[in-house]
This record gives structure tokens, sequence and C-alpha cells, in this order.
């Protein structure tokens, strides 16, 4: 089996890692962690345009997917990038909608769906078995809130919880609200959205975790110590070799995984890259040393993915489980 991306798909994420790096994302990330969304949300646009959020959706719905290994690929330069919003959760929320209408209820992948491709609406989502929050509830223009036998539109959001990244903003949605399905095809579809946001949760983190180890690989080629760079040190290139490994490990995974769609290969992908990010983002916090403590520090954006990343849509443990399930 061939694991590279094709001439087109590369062609692809070079064209969104162009867009986002004139984008200037990090302004944006810390104007959504302080609540002012203008920014993000017109990045979102940007990324709307250029074909993002269609990717999952299929053609009947303005979309042109399903294109699981083209979103992974995406989700990688979100990663490498920071984007901020509730990318994720919108892929969930899309996947959900469109098993749902598989499943002989087309209304609401009717009603929701071409919005959601066009970027004119974010969408968040809370189902079963994933965290009791939904992301970025006060962004969003539309909260879905499953369960094992009905969906809602949720009605609002209670108070904004803490997390380690600023920029995931977190609140429990307001029970009841408008219902849109009802129905045990409820637990196929959530498993559906679940499976998709486990991959594009693992193109994140391969994306964040390159990111990373970039910054660091350039920092310690100029940070000088005893006359000399500290990327001369034999320790540090050893700790940035494991960091490598890690990374590349995790990249073919996540490819193997967006081309089978079997939860089990997508959990170990999940799993993998969720592991790798959180490495490179322990090596960079160490190498850079005191100042990579520092808020002002536009590492700090990055680092603080890493953890809530790995331990979204399943968490380690889960995804091992899910692994050994196959």
């Amino acid at each position: 089996m061939r694991f590279q991306p094709t001439s087109d798909q590369r062609d692809f994420a070079r064209s969104l890692d162009a867009m986002l790096s004139a984008a200037g994302t990090p302004s944006a990330v810390r104007a959504w962690s302080a609540g002012d969304t203008g920014a993000g949300r017109a990045l979102w646009s940007r990324l709307a345009d250029a074909g993002v959020f269609a990717l999952a959706a299929p053609g009947a719905y303005e979309g042109v997917g399903p294109l699981p290994v083209e979103l992974a690929l995406a989700c990688v330069e979100l990663g490498r990038h920071a984007v901020p919003g509730p990318v994720v959760e919108t892929v969930a929320a899309t996947a959900f909608l469109t098993r749902l209408a598989e499943l002989g209820e087309e209304g609401p992948a009717k009603r929701l769906l071409p919005s959601i491709v066009s970027g004119t609406c974010v969408a968040s989502v809370l189902v079963p078995g994933a965290s009791p929050y939904a992301l970025d509830a006060d962004a969003a223009d539309v909260v879905l809130v499953a369960t094992d036998h009905e969906v809602r539109i949720a009605p609002g959001h209670g108070p904004l919880q803490p997390s380690t990244d600023p920029a995931r903003r977190l609140a429990r949605p307001l029970p009841g609200g408008e219902l849109l399905a009802r129905g045990a095809q409820l637990t196929d579809a959530v498993a559906h959205a679940v499976l998709w946001a486990r991959l594009a949760t693992a193109g994140q983190c391969v994306g964040l975790a390159e990111a990373l180890l970039s910054r660091t690989v350039a920092y310690v080629k100029q940070r000088t110590q005893f006359g000399q760079p500290i990327g001369a040190f034999q320790a540090v290139k050893h700790r940035l070799a494991d960091t490598l490994v890690a990374v590349e490990f995790a990249r073919p995974l996540l490819y193997g995984a967006a081309l089978s769609l079997a939860p089990g290969e997508v959990a170990a992908a999940k799993v993998t890259a969720g592991e790798a990010a959180y490495a490179a983002a322990r090596t960079a916090l160490h190498l850079h040393g005191a100042v990579g403590y520092t808020q002002e520090l536009d590492l700090s954006l990055w680092l603080r993915k890493a953890r809530p990343l790995r331990d979204a849509w399943g968490t380690p443990d889960d995804c091992r489980a899910q692994v050994l399930a196959g």
C-alpha cells in the first residue's frame, strides 16, 4: 500500500500552508483566547473558501467528499499553524449529519450542512463518550447535542470553563432545545462522528508536533552556551532525534487511517499522533529553557495545545482499548 500523498494532495496542503503563513494566526489565536472571534471568523471564511469544510460532506450538500485523506492533510496544516476554533467539532458535526442522512434522516443535513460547508455556520458538537463540554460553544452558530436516542440544537451554554489551552473555550450546553432527530440510528451516527473527529485530531497533532519540532530545531541552532550552539550538544541531538522518530512514526499511521477509516487504525493514529505532539511539546519546553514558559513567546500557543489535543476525542487509554478491540 502506498502512503505518500498524490501531487494534487501535496499541492492542496502547500496552498493551505502558504495561506495560513500569510494570515498571522498567532494574533488570531490570542484574540480568540480573549473572546474576540473576529480574526478567527475571518480565517474560518478563508478556510471555507479553500474547501476545507467541504471535505467531509458529500456533493448533495455542497461538499466535495467524503475525502478523508485530504481532510487529514488539511488538519495537519491547521495544527501546524495552531488555527483556533472548533475545527474538529465541525468535522464531527458534518460526519454526524451525513450519516444521519444516509440512515434516512435527511432533514438536518439539508438544513445545516450547506452553511457549514460554506463557512457561514461554525458548528460544535457534544456526543456520548466525549468531553462533558462543548468546545467554543460561545463562538459557534450551532451546537449539536446528541445522546443515544436523540439529537438537539442546544439553546445556549453555561459558564466557560478553564482549559490548559486558553483558545479552547469549554462550556456545558444548556438542556433542551430544538429536536432534530430521534431513534436508534443515532448510535451509528455518533460512532461515525467520533471516527472522523479522531482522524481530524490526529492530523492536527501531527501538524502541531511538526511545528514544535521545527521551532525547537531553529532555536537550538541560534542559542549558544559555552561558546557554541546548544544544538551541537549530544544530549540535545538525542532529544530532538527521539522527537523526530515519534513524528515520523505517526505520519504514515495517519495516512493509513485516512485510507482505511477502520476504527482500530484511526484510534492507533490518534494515540500515536497525540503522544508525538505531547513529546514534542515537552522537548520544546525543555530545550527553550526559561523563555519557553513565557506567554509572550508564540511558542506557548503551540505548547498549550498538545495535552488537550492528545486527550480530545478519546484519551490514549481509550484509543488503545479501541485498537485492541479491532
